[in-house]
């Protein structure tokens, strides 16, 4: 379960509405996911973060498949594939997560996904990705 804290509460709390968000650097304008102290593109000590909502479409550039779980919780999950997605916004605005579609889904690099989301508990959804329209057959 995510434990949201000051900084990523705005981003938990728009994905219990499933609605996928990103932070925009006051500084240099620049999108990141997750947020830090510090923005990742300008170096700003003071990026002031402002969440926006993003479109979840994107591409993947990397994944594997989890076969083994080191974490209480996950083994019901398994076998699981975990995309590294470019989103369309931005280039190297970068998340990772699971593929709904299944393990054994046709990608590659490139292919394209949208963001999905997973109900965990009440008020909790965490965002996932899902083969784009017309993908499932590739």
């Amino acid at each position: 379960m995510p434990v949201p804290d000051e900084q990523s509460a705005p981003f938990w709390a728009a994905t219990a509405r499933h609605m996928l968000t990103a932070a925009r650097c006051a500084r240099c304008r620049s999108l990141t996911i997750p947020p830090d102290q510090v923005c990742p593109h300008c170096d700003a000590t003071d990026p002031e973060f402002v969440f926006e909502p993003v479109s979840g479409r994107g591409r993947i550039r990397s994944w594997t498949v989890v076969r083994q779980s080191f974490l209480p919780g996950f083994n019901a999950e398994l076998p699981y594939l975990l995309v590294d997605v470019e989103l369309d916004e931005q280039q190297e605005l970068r998340m990772i997560g699971r593929l709904l579609d299944g393990p054994d889904s046709p990608v590659r690099l490139g292919t394209p996904v949208r963001v999905a989301f997973e109900d965990v508990a009440d008020g909790v959804s965490i965002p996932a990705f899902v083969l784009a329209d017309g993908q499932e057959d590739a």
